[in-house]
């Protein structure tokens, strides 16, 4: 791939190469690969490798990505090397984001994205204080209704530990309600698969698997 950058916009190229294909489909792949690599500019990454190109066209049902490795997908190569050179050198990679927090980045709606991360943020704090309570005491927890618990320990007082779900408003349970409701899924071009993924209209996976169950054990919790 090139290295530096160039003033050479990639819609110029992608003519180029249009008028020289002589196959429809060839045209159309070539239009799909150039509007995933927007895509991908505008989400502020570089990375317009083979590996990584090739692993997101499958993903969205383009073409397998093994075939851009191929010598009859010189044009594809072609498109790539020219975004790589329009976007410029990719950014040094940072450590790799937990799952929870790749769920946050695919959220677009900023309130949902808010309530969402609080909840994370909550979940973990959770989690860390059962940690603690597991390494130093055996805790017997005694469940009470309005989402109420009762942690008990050898010579300490009773705690009472109030659900996640509960903390909720009613207007944080409705937008997570909301979220994965069929048919606010499909007023998206979205749907839930088998195992609580989120996908579009594409088969593409937008949200990993597991994501609609977690959020209704949060609410049922």
């Amino acid at each position: 791939m090139m290295n530096g950058k160039t003033d050479v916009h990639p819609d110029l190229v992608l003519q180029t190469l249009l008028a020289k294909s002589g196959r429809s489909s060839r045209r159309a792949n070539l239009m799909k690969i150039h509007e995933l690599c927007r895509m991908e500019q505008e989400t502020g990454s570089c990375d317009f490798s083979l590996p990584n190109m090739g692993r997101l066209a499958e993903a969205a049902g383009i073409l397998k990505g093994r075939i851009l490795y191929n010598a009859q997908s010189a044009d594809y190569k072609v498109l790539l090397q020219t975004w790589e050179a329009y976007a410029g050198p990719a950014s040094p990679k940072s450590p790799s984001p937990l799952a929870s927090h790749q769920y946050l980045r695919r959220i677009e709606d900023p309130a949902l994205r808010s309530i969402v991360q609080a909840i994370i943020a909550e979940r973990d704090k959770l989690k860390a204080q059962l940690s603690v309570l597991k390494a130093n005491t055996q805790v017997i927890v005694d469940r009470r209704p309005q989402g109420a618990t009762l942690a008990v320990s050898p010579g300490s007082p009773p705690v009472a530990v109030l659900a996640l779900s509960a903390q909720l408003t009613l207007s944080e349970r409705e937008a997570l309600q909301k979220s994965i409701s069929p048919e606010y899924l499909e007023e998206r071009g979205l749907q839930e698969g088998s195992h609580g993924e989120i996908v579009n209209h594409q088969g593409r996976v937008l949200f990993e698997v597991g994501f609609a169950r977690a959020i209704r054990k949060v609410l049922l919790d």
